[in-house]
This record gives structure tokens, C-alpha cells and sequence, in this order.
């Protein structure tokens, strides 16, 4: 895809984002020609986003920093609902008061990645509970609701994948996708927004609101995906054993963000640096040319620029100072920390859980058996092994090891 004359496509298509876009050639043309608005949704059904949003918000700030208008959608009517895709099951439905209060707490994510000053390209934040809640439903399914067809529908992924698998499917979570189109053309009429951007899994709702566009305003929409992002290995991106990456400190700290990027597979450093930092491109060709142990180098630089880009640069020089520390042997301060009663012994497969360490205790047992968790860098070689108050010593603290990357502190209560 490309050459693209606009900086907006080529700068996506020279760090790998794109996956498919409805009219490449006309919106490289649009965006080349003037400033353009672009939107991408965000349902509110938790307080804080998490690495598996990240892509999107890179997506924006990358249309931003081409000089163009990022405009984030918050779901607070389309969360009511609960978006299909992806699931197998019915989304627990949350209450007016819930959404809003999520919707707060992933605000200042976006502060830290996007500008919302004024000027042509100042980022808005819009919810389309402005529009959606006020909705005369038996108006809204003559207007809108005869532009979609059920045969179309019943072919979309998100529905599709859940009858194949005899999965209830709600027709209220079947409306989702009438909702987003009429949110590309609500958008459209408020800011002049032209282009829907989303993950590839989005891409049969986003084409539903370009034709949408088109069908109700005669409106030239445009539709843009980016790719699914999977680790070397095949995992998922952001998936680990203590559970999801957060994007709010009092979700997940910076430290363990930080961690989390340092544990990059080598295979995906170079990438990586490319969708989710905004090194230059001839910077990042030369860490990825790195091999062996000098590729640590490299994730470390990843897990830096990372943490600067999500917390600020006071905490992620605190995170890579930590780490360090915590690698040279000592104990550091920002390392995750179990507060020990030094009357009573407690399991260290129970202390690695509590540390975010091992998922459960079969994982921790595991971890032991393979001879992977060290206390005070000595082995742990039985699942029964406690720590004890004589393990604190004189300084009141130990350090539990998983693996060679991850550390925690115990400390005397």
C-alpha cells in the first residue's frame, strides 16, 4: 500500500499500522490536500484502558502529530449496550453512573497522549450518549435502521462467530453496530469528521458507517483498520499471567508497566519501537539490528520511551533506575511489595500471587519445580518453602525473583 503523499498515511504505513483502508487513495488524497478529522471509539466498561487500546491511541496521536484533528469517542450510550465483538457471551451491563465514572478515570490517559488545545488540530473528546440517549427509537430504526439489512448483519463477524459457537446473542448487543455507523454520521454532522479508524476486528461496523455516510448525507466517508497485534510466539499482545495491562498507575504501576515492555520477545523489538514510541525510524533500524545480549539494550529503550509516553518522563526514569537497581542486586525502592507479619510464615507460592508473580498457585508450583523462583537469589526447590522472619535479616526486606526479569520485595510489617 502507498507510496502515500500525505504524512499521515506515510508515516502509518512506514511504522506498520495499516491493515485496510475502504478508499486509500482518496483519503491520501484528503489528507494531503488539508487538515482532516478522524475519530475512534472507546466503550467506558472499565476506569482505565489498557495495552489492548494502545494501538488506537498511537493511531490518534500519529494523526495529531501529521497536523490533523483527533477526535475521541467515549461509548457512554453504545456501553449500555455492550459491544459484541470478540465475545462469547453477554457483556454484564453497567449503570449510567458506572459509565460516567469510567469515562473520568480514562480521560487522563488521553491527556498524556494527545493535546486538547484549541486550534485546527486541538483533539476533541465527545460521547455519544449526546446523541444516542435522545434517540426516538421508532424514528431512529425508520431513518436509520432500513439502511442496514439483516442478511448483511447475520454475516458480520461479531455476530457470526457467536451463533457458530451457540452463544446467546442479545437484540439489544445486535443493534451495536446500527449505533456505530449512526456514530460516524453524528460525528460527521457535529465536526466534520471524515475518517473512522479501529482494529481490524472493526472493519465490517466501520464500512456499515462509511455506506451509512453515504445513504443518509451523500457524505464521503472513509474507513482505515489497523492490524491485531500478536506477539512472535502467536500470544495476544497484553496478555500476561497477573492479568491485564492497565494503562492508570493506580491500575498497574509504573515500575510494572515498564517491566512489562522490558519482557519484550526479541523478535518484536523493532516493531514494537515502530507502533508504540515515537523514536526516530533510523534510531529504531539501528537497536533492531542488535543481537544476543545487546538486545536488552534495545528493550530497555522500548520499555522507557513506553512508560515516558504513558506516565511521564519522572516515572519512567523512576522505573528504569529501579530496575537496574533491582538487577544490580539491591533492594529498590518501587518494587512491588508484600508486607510480611514476621509471627507467621507465609507460603512463597502465596507470596508470588500477591506480587502479580504467578496467576495461581498450580502456575506457581511450577515455576518452583522448573527451579525459576529464587529468594535472596537462592532457589527455591520445594512448593512448601516459606518465608520466614529470620529470611528479612538485619535490613528488614528480601527479594523474591521469578524467571530473571521479574523482582518484589518482602518487607517486615
Amino acid at each position: 500500500m502507498g507510496p502515500f503523499k500525505s504524512d499521515f498515511l506515510r508515516a502509518l504505513s512506514e511504522r506498520g499500522y495499516i491493515h485496510q483502508i475502504t478508499d486509500a487513495a482518496g483519503l491520501d488524497a484528503r489528507a494531503h490536500s488539508g487538515v482532516i478529522s478522524a475519530y475512534i471509539g472507546f466503550d467506558a466498561t472499565a476506569d482505565s484502558l489498557h495495552i489492548g487500546n494502545l494501538v488506537q491511541i498511537m493511531l490518534l496521536r500519529r494523526l495529531q502529530q501529521a497536523g490533523h484533528r483527533p477526535i475521541v469517542l467515549m461509548g457512554g450510550g453504545t456501553t449500555k449496550i455492550g459491544d459484541p465483538s470478540g465475545r462469547d457471551e453477554t457483556r454484564q451491563l453497567l449503570t449510567e453512573e458506572q459509565i460516567n465514572a469510567n469515562i473520568t478515570g480514562i480521560r487522563a490517559t488521553f491527556a498524556r497522549f494527545l493535546d486538547f488545545g484549541a486550534g485546527p488540530s486541538g483533539a476533541i473528546m465527545a460521547n455519544n450518549d449526546d446523541w444516542l440517549r435522545d434517540l426516538q427509537y421508532i424514528d431512529f430504526l425508520r431513518d436509520v435502521g432500513r439502511h442496514f439489512t439483516i442478511n448483511r448483519m447475520l454475516t458480520m463477524d461479531s455476530v457470526k462467530l457467536r451463533l457458530e459457537r451457540e452463544q446467546p446473542l442479545t437484540f439489544l448487543e445486535f443493534n451495536y453496530m446500527i449505533m456505530q455507523g449512526y456514530d460516524f454520521v453524528e460525528l460527521n454532522k457535529r465536526y466534520g469528521c471524515t475518517l473512522q479508524m479501529g482494529g481490524s476486528d472493526q472493519w465490517g461496523n466501520i464500512v456499515q458507517g462509511v455506506e451509512l455516510g453515504r445513504r443518509m448525507n451523500e457524505a464521503q466517508l472513509f474507513g482505515l483498520t489497523s492490524h491485531l497485534i500478536t506477539t512472535s510466539s502467536g500470544a495476544k499482545m497484553g496478555k500476561t499471567a497477573s492479568g491485564a495491562v492497565w494503562l492508570n498507575p493506580d491500575r498497574l504501576s509504573p515500575y510494572d508497566y515498564w517491566q512489562f515492555w522490558r519482557n519484550t520477545e526479541d523478535g518484536d523489538v523493532g516493531r514494537f519501537l515502530r507502533i508504540f514510541t515515537d523514536l526516530p525510524l533510523l534510531e529504531i533500524a539501528r537497536l533492531e539490528q542488535l543481537k544476543d545480549a545487546d538486545i536488552n539494550a534495545a528493550k530497555e529503550i522500548l520499555a522507557t520511551e513506553a512508560t515516558r509516553l504513558c506516565h511521564g518522563e519522572a516515572s519512567a526514569t523512576e522505573a528504569a533506575a529501579t530496575a537496574a537497581r533491582a538487577f544490580a542486586g539491591g533492594a529498590a525502592e518501587g518494587l512491588p511489595t508484600f508486607m510480611l507479619n514476621t509471627g507467621e510464615p507465609v507460603l512463597i507460592i502465596d507470596v508470588a500471587i500477591a506480587l502479580g508473580m504467578a496467576a495461581s498457585k498450580g502456575e506457581a508450583r511450577r515455576l518452583i519445580a522448573q527451579g525459576g523462583v529464587r529468594l535472596n537469589d537462592q532457589t527455591v526447590t520445594a512448593a512448601t518453602a516459606s518465608v520466614t522472619a529470620a529470611d528479612l535479616g538485619s535490613s528488614g526486606s528480601a527479594r523474591l525473583t521469578v524467571g530473571k526479569k521479574r523482582h518484589g520485595l518482602i518487607r517486615r510489617a
